[in-house]
């Protein structure tokens, strides 16, 4: 019987933690966003304004290698990061964005590791990128680029933390 008991316990714990895990809240709608610089009045906070399209979005001026971060204001472990492109023009301003997620500032925190690289996002479209539990409070957006402009209309992150 203390072994019948014992396995209940631990199906019990296991069930708690599993419905702990809640990857449906967008983290980043409670950090804290800056950009390189900024265009107009296209501030990095609009990527975080739960709003996916122009005209409120982010939006770097054109500079040698544009980036954006989100601070998360806590340490997290990334499942998921999503960007949502603007829908009127200049696709080409979220194509080979590198997305970094760590803990360090190094260079604006373009220096973490990288999660994942976007292709050309369509017009008005949202595309997800999978980050494996990768940990951090960070998450960049970086464009390396000679020369370039930052547009991200949304920006969400999903995870789960506070370790």
């Amino acid at each position: 019987m203390e072994g019948l008991s014992y396995l209940f316990l631990l199906l019990g714990v296991f069930s708690i933690q599993g419905s702990s895990v809640n990857l449906k809240e967008n983290l980043a709608l409670k950090g804290k966003a800056v950009q390189s610089n900024t265009f107009s009045s296209w501030g990095a906070a609009n990527a975080i304004d739960g709003i996916r399209y122009t005209p409120r979005c982010s939006h770097t001026g054109y500079e040698l290698n544009p980036w954006w971060r989100l601070d998360l204001l806590d340490y997290y472990n990334i499942y998921k990061v999503t960007i949502t492109n603007r829908d009127d023009c200049c696709l080409d301003e979220t194509t080979g964005v590198e997305i970094r997620i760590g803990n360090s500032l190094v260079n604006n925190g373009n220096n973490n590791p990288r999660c994942a690289v976007t292709s050309l996002v369509p017009a008005r479209s949202t595309v997800s990128f999978s980050c494996g539990g990768m940990e951090g409070r960070y998450v960049n957006m970086y464009l390396p680029k000679s020369q370039a402009i930052l547009t991200l209309c949304e920006v969400e992150v999903y995870g789960i933390g506070n370790f």
